[in-house]
């Protein structure tokens, strides 16, 4: 899935998993060097995203259970972050005093990983990415009706737009796509929104790497679980596509948030949508599948209306940090 967010799991996302949880930052002129590796290492989150998404299919495809591929996603991830953390700043720095927020966005992040995964397993690459890319547009709606934010009706418009453009992908009734899938992907959205909120609240003090590492860790110990029941003989081809879910998912959610980092949110979301792209290019090459007419149609719909919702957050942000800091 397309990771329209930060640091969250995406499947996946995608991504999507921003807007609604990073700080609206806007580099100055001294930060403009590092604008070329924010959107580089976002395009390659991207592409790694989009290289787990394709092996969780080969890996389904090889005899692997659900449980088993979640599993490695972590595993992998585990590892690759902890490395990172231990070489860079030290373990010291995932202490924590929020345990209990970290638990709670580890299981919401859990279940929205599997619906993710079953999406994923059930539609062809192109349309399983299209809609989650509606991540965003459920977040819009919760922080309006959940937490009362101010939601004007230019973006009221967009959602709306932006279900529009799903009912035309999944097309209820018709054939289009599974209907099942479809239920799946936006089942995975609409928990990847309620992550984008915990997110929210969690980056208030924690540092991403922070919310990355206990997240990876937290996760495992259910899967762990899981996969202690679900596990069973497999191919060696199938045991290799299992570790690159891991190392993929893992590589991908760094590169991700080292993005984040290095550029602004408006700066370097909208270059998730390439995942689109590259879930194409792979489902046509591995899988024999074509984009369908409708995906073609909605998903320039859901993209647009995704993009005005993380300019106008931007906007949004920027105004508040202009009026925090302007005296009375």
């Amino acid at each position: 899935m397309p990771p329209v967010t930060p640091s969250v799991d995406r499947p996946g996302s995608p991504s999507g998993r921003a807007a609604a949880t990073a700080p609206c930052v806007t580099p100055s002129s001294s930060h403009h060097d590092a604008l070329l590796p924010a959107i580089g290492l976002r395009l390659l989150s991207v592409l790694l995203f989009a290289g787990m998404n394709a092996s969780i299919k080969l890996a389904q495809q090889g005899g692997a259970a659900l449980g088993e591929i979640l599993f490695f996603r972590q595993f992998g991830a585990a590892l690759l972050v902890t490395t990172v953390i231990a070489a860079g700043p030290g373990l010291a720095s995932i202490r924590t005093r929020r345990l209990g927020a970290h638990v709670t966005r580890a299981t919401v992040g859990v279940i929205s990983m599997a619906f993710t995964f079953a999406a994923l397993i059930a539609l062809p690459l192109a349309e399983a990415t299209t809609i989650a890319f509606t991540a965003p547009i459920f977040a819009t709606v919760m922080g309006a009706l959940v937490l009362g934010e101010p939601t004007g009706w230019k973006r009221w418009a967009a959602v709306t737009a932006g279900f529009a453009g799903v009912l035309i992908v999944v097309q209820p009734g018709g054939h289009a796509i599974p209907l099942v899938g479809g239920l799946y992907g936006l089942v995975a959205a609409f928990l990847t929104a309620i992550v984008f909120i915990l997110l929210r609240q969690i980056g208030r003090t924690e540092k991403a790497q922070t919310t990355v590492w206990w997240f990876s860790v937290l996760s495992l110990l259910p899967l762990g679980i899981v996969f202690a029941f679900e596990v069973h003989a497999l191919p060696a081809r199938t045991w290799a596509t299992l570790a690159m879910v891991g190392l993929f998912g893992g590589g991908a959610q760094l590169a991700m948030t080292s993005s984040l980092r290095r550029g602004a949110v408006s700066l370097v979301v909208p270059f998730d949508y390439t995942s689109l792209l590259w879930a194409s290019l792979l489902g046509w090459w591995l899988f024999g599948t074509i984009p369908r007419e409708t995906t073609w149609i909605g998903a320039p719909i859901i993209i647009l209306s995704g993009l005005y919702i993380v300019w106008r957050e931007h906007v949004r942000r920027r105004e508040q940090a202009t009026a925090a800091i302007t005296p009375d």
